[in-house]
C-alpha cells in the first residue's frame, strides 16, 4: 500500500501533521472522511500521481496520526478554520504554496473551508459527498434527523465516547476484503485510540456549533467561492434522496460548479476507484495550474 509515496509527520501551525506523498506535477491535497484515515486513498493516490500529479494524502487533524488538538469548551480548536489553516501550513510545509484539494465526507468540510479561507492558496476543489454543514442543518427534517442522528449524538459531550470506546469493533465495521486488508488495519488500529475517537467526535461537535456559525456568517457576508468547484456524490448514497440535485443547492455556494452522480457506495474511494480517480483526473487537467 503507498508503494513509492513518503510517509512522514510535518509541523502544521504546531500540530504534527501526518501526511503521504509521492509524484511531481501540479499538487493535488486529499483529504478522507470519518471514521477513516489518509490510507482510504490507497488506491485513488497511485493511479493520480500515474496521470502526472503531485498528490499528498493527510490525516485530518485529530484523526489517524495527526496531531490531537486539546478540546474547549467552544470547540474552536476542532473547527474547520482551525483545520484548514493546519492543512495549509501542512502543505507549505512540504514546498506546495498552490494546490487543488479534493474532500470526501468531513475531508470535504475541510476542503470547503480551506478554499474558502485561501482562495490565493487552493486553485481548484472537489468537494465528494457533500453539502455545507449550514445547508443540511437548515434543513432538518424527520427524515435527515433519523437517517444521520450520528451528527446529533456525536455532538453530545461525553456519552459517545464512553459508548464507542467500550467496544470500538462493534461501533464500526468494515470489510478487509473491500477496503484492502492493509487499509482496513490501519483503520482498525485508529478505531481502537480513545485520543481519535475523541478527535473525531469533537469534529462533529464543532460542526454543529462553530462551524455552523462560520458558514452563515460566510452566507449573511455573501462570500462563495471563487475557485473552478466539482461537486460528486454517491449515486447508492442518500445526498441525492434527501435534497434533489447537490448542484441546486451548490450554485449558490460557487459561480463555476460542475458535478456528477458515480455510481458507488458512501466509501467511494475504496468502492469506485476508477471512477472517482478519472472524474477528479479530468476537472484537474482541465487547467493545469495547480503548481507549486
Amino acid at each position: 500500500m503507498f508503494e513509492d509515496f513518503v510517509a512522514e509527520t510535518v509541523d502544521a501551525d504546531g500540530l504534527p501533521i501526518f501526511v503521504r506523498h509521492a509524484g511531481s506535477g501540479p499538487a493535488v491535497l486529499l483529504l478522507h472522511g470519518h471514521p477513516r484515515t489518509s490510507a482510504t486513498w490507497h488506491r485513488v493516490a497511485p493511479m493520480l500521481v500515474s496521470r502526472g500529479f503531485t498528490v499528498v494524502c493527510a490525516d485530518l487533524p485529530g484523526y489517524g496520526r495527526s496531531g490531537k488538538p486539546a478540546p474547549a469548551d467552544d470547540h474552536q480548536p476542532h473547527s474547520k478554520r482551525a483545520g484548514a489553516r493546519r492543512l495549509l501550513a501542512a502543505m507549505r510545509a512540504l514546498g506546495f504554496d498552490r494546490f487543488a484539494v479534493v474532500g470526501h465526507d468531513r475531508g470535504s468540510y475541510f476542503a470547503l473551508r480551506l478554499a474558502l479561507d485561501y482562495p490565493e492558496h487552493v486553485v481548484k476543489a472537489v468537494l465528494v459527498d457533500c453539502l455545507p454543514i449550514s445547508e443540511h442543518l437548515d434543513r432538518i427534517t424527520a427524515r435527515f434527523a433519523t437517517e444521520w442522528w450520528h451528527w446529533f449524538f456525536f455532538a453530545q459531550p461525553g456519552i459517545p465516547e464512553r459508548v464507542i470506546n467500550a467496544d470500538p469493533d462493534a461501533w464500526y465495521h468494515g470489510d478487509p476484503d473491500v477496503m484492502g486488508r492493509e487499509n482496513h488495519a490501519e483503520w482498525r488500529a485508529a478505531m481502537r485510540d480513545p485520543d481519535v475517537v475523541r478527535g473525531m467526535l469533537e469534529d462533529y461537535r464543532a460542526g454543529v456549533t462553530v462551524d455552523y456559525r462560520d458558514e452563515t456568517a460566510d452566507r449573511a457576508a455573501g462570500r462563495t467561492l471563487r475557485q473552478p468547484v466539482l461537486v460528486l456524490w454517491s449515486l447508492r448514497d442518500d445526498l441525492e434522496q434527501l435534497y434533489g440535485d447537490p448542484l441546486l443547492i451548490w450554485r449558490n455556494w460557487a459561480a463555476d460548479v460542475t458535478g456528477h452522480g458515480i455510481d458507488s457506495g458512501h466509501h467511494v474511494a475504496e468502492l469506485a476507484p476508477d471512477d472517482l480517480t478519472a472524474a477528479i483526473a479530468r476537472f484537474l487537467d482541465r487547467d493545469r495550474d495547480c503548481r507549486s
